[in-house]
């Protein structure tokens, strides 16, 4: 069974938190630090500030669409 991830970076240099889903956090923030990523490509490098195993694709996706909210961003803008 494959497990997914909902995770949120933030960068190194910017104000910018970036909320995504995958299957492999380290391959991913390897691709965001790489510039691979469209939307985080001006805000690299980063690095991890959550991460949250999710059983399925669908309860990830539920997730990420929550954490992207008001509140839940601002509990990850406040983390260090």
């Amino acid at each position: 069974m494959i497990e997914y991830f909902v995770y949120a970076i933030k960068s190194l240099e910017k104000n910018y938190i970036y909320v995504g889903m995958t299957d492999n956090p380290n391959r991913r923030l390897q691709q965001h630090n790489s510039g691979k990523g469209k939307a985080t490509k001006p805000f690299a490098p980063f690095r991890m500030i959550y991460l949250e195993i999710i059983r399925t694709r669908e309860q990830a996706r539920k997730r990420k669409t929550y954490l992207k909210s008001g509140v839940e961003k601002e509990f990850l803008k406040k983390i260090k």
